[in-house]
């Protein structure tokens, strides 16, 4: 019988190695319209990427970026959009109906 403390942790930062896994990362969690979800999504991708390099690529303070994208936080749209310019990505408006592929 295997126990949950023997299983592995899993971590979303291990599989955001590209930017269409990001770009279908960040969709799925915009899809859930939740900011704190994004906060901490954004978290894992700027972790994926080197946080030290986003936080200045974006002009926030690394202990400042942490705060912000961790677990709960509310992020400012402001941060969350620098955040995705040092990211690469970018946040676009479809049709409410479009599927997104």
């Amino acid at each position: 019988m295997v126990k949950v403390v023997d299983l592995p942790t899993f971590d979303a930062a291990d599989y955001l190695d590209n930017a269409e896994a990001i770009a279908a990362y960040l969709n799925a969690i915009l899809e859930e319209n939740d900011d704190a979800l994004l906060a901490s999504a954004l978290g894992d991708i700027a972790k994926a990427r080197g946080m030290t390099q986003i936080a200045k690529d974006a002009g926030i303070g690394r202990e400042s970026l942490y705060k912000a994208l961790r677990s709960g936080a509310s992020p400012r749209f402001d941060t969350i959009n620098r955040v995705l310019g040092a990211l690469g990505v970018k946040l676009v408006a479809v049709p409410k109906d479009t599927p997104l592929v």
